[in-house]
């Protein structure tokens, strides 16, 4: 019996989001690429939610913020279908397994991770290195091209090598992006494929979903105050929670081009204040390329392997809602301004500098810490030249890859 109460329409609308993006959830390995070919099969071709011009547009939109690409897209959709409440379902829904994951496997290495040996860590160092490698090249192959941007990347990379800091990193994503708006021709951008910039203007709102323009603004007040507001009330209050939840929402609020470049804006923040070791920082990094959902729950990994308190499932929730609130406030504060935004030039030419800058920090990732910690002997330089063919040549996925390095490290292989 079909509910007559547009209430119950709505909570049933809300309850099939979650869902859908629960399965998710579970079953989407293969990072934000694939998590975006995903989306399309079910909520497109399969359920029908939405067209492919549509579909397309939130694409090109989530990838011009900041923040977990295929995240926001997902928030997109639940919100076009059910308002609000769906955005925050198809968040839940798709981040909250992996996240509980990333949780346990922070325990379970509290708990055993001495007893097991090193071997098997160092396996999943081998692993983040030959993912991080396979990233490099696949952005640098699209985000980096000409003369120009990857000129931009070198510097980048060069930047965030001299400067170590998150500073640093957000210093050359900024110059980065003043370059591009003054220097650069703002054609293909690399972030929006020319199908998707090509597409026709699409209602991004939905008739359940829609924003009225003047409370859009709130959102995107709030996301630009608590960037502003946040580093200064961890100035007055040193307590651990507020440092916490100030470094994760900036980490969310000024990361593009996906989970992977998360890893040195996090590093710097949660390494060298001595939260959490090095080692511990990649064997999260490498046990999150083994579950299905959005890289950025390795946040929740972090936040309950700090050695500060709360750690644990306090300090995980922390972590997680600091890190995606930055980008759940710009999806919804941006869609009814979007189809005018995105076909201004200089919004176009400053998204070309700040990608190539994208690529040169996760250069930067790699060459240090990611390559130094994995790469301590030849053998092991050669452990990851094979992983990154196995990933490459052979598409084996990351998941399989990490199970298995960790495998053939635990047995003293490599």
């Amino acid at each position: 019996m079909r509910p007559s109460d547009p209430g119950e329409v709505a909570d049933a609308s809300v309850a099939r989001v979650f869902l859908a993006f629960a399965r998710l959830g579970l079953t989407s390995f293969g990072g934000p690429v694939a998590h975006l070919g995903y989306f399309r099969a079910e909520f497109v071709t399969r359920r029908r939610w939405l067209d492919d011009a549509a579909y397309a547009d939130l694409v090109a939109l989530c990838q011009f913020l900041p923040g977990p690409a295929s995240s926001q897209v997902g928030i997109a959709i639940g919100h076009r279908r059910a308002g609000l409440a769906g955005a925050l379902a198809a968040w839940v829904g798709f981040t909250l397994p992996s996240a509980l994951a990333l949780v346990l496997f922070a325990f379970g290495l509290a708990r055993w991770g001495a007893g097991l040996g090193g071997g098997w860590l160092h396996g999943l160092e081998i692993a983040a290195a030959a993912v991080v490698a396979q990233a490099v090249w696949g952005m640098g192959r699209t985000m980096a091209q000409g003369r120009e941007r990857a000129t931009l990347a070198v510097a980048a990379c060069a930047a965030a090598t001299l400067w170590p800091s998150a500073a640093g990193q957000v210093g050359a994503i900024a110059v980065a992006g003043l370059v591009g708006w003054r220097w650069l021709d703002g054609g293909d951008v690399a972030a929006a494929p020319d199908a998707m910039a090509a597409a026709p203007p699409v209602d991004t709102g939905g008739s359940s979903g829609g924003v009225a323009r003047s409370f859009a603004l709130v959102p995107l007040i709030a996301f630009a105050g608590l960037l502003v507001a946040l580093p200064l009330l961890a100035r007055i209050d040193a307590s651990y929670p507020l440092q916490l939840f100030d470094r994760c929402y900036r980490a969310g609020a000024l990361v593009f081009g996906g989970g992977h470049v998360v890893l040195p804006l996090l590093r710097a923040e949660v390494v060298p204040p001595g939260w959490l070791s090095d080692d511990r920082f990649m064997a999260g990094y490498g046990a999150a390329q083994a579950v299905p959902g959005p890289l950025f729950t390795f946040a929740a990994f972090i936040g309950a392997a700090s050695n500060r308190d709360p750690a644990g499932w306090i300090g995980a929730a922390i972590a997680l809602v600091a890190i995606f609130l930055p980008g759940f406030l710009l999806v919804v504060g941006t869609l009814p301004y979007w189809e005018r935004l995105r076909r201004l030039a200089p919004m176009r030419r400053t998204l070309q500098g700040v990608n190539a800058a994208v690529v040169g920090l996760l250069l930067a990732a790699f060459l240090g810490p990611v390559w130094t910690r994995a790469v301590q002997r030849p053998l092991d330089a050669v452990a990851v030249a094979v992983a990154i063919v196995l990933l490459v040549a052979w598409k084996l996925p990351p998941w399989l890859l990490v199970v298995g390095s960790a495998a053939v490290a635990a047995l003293g292989w490599i």
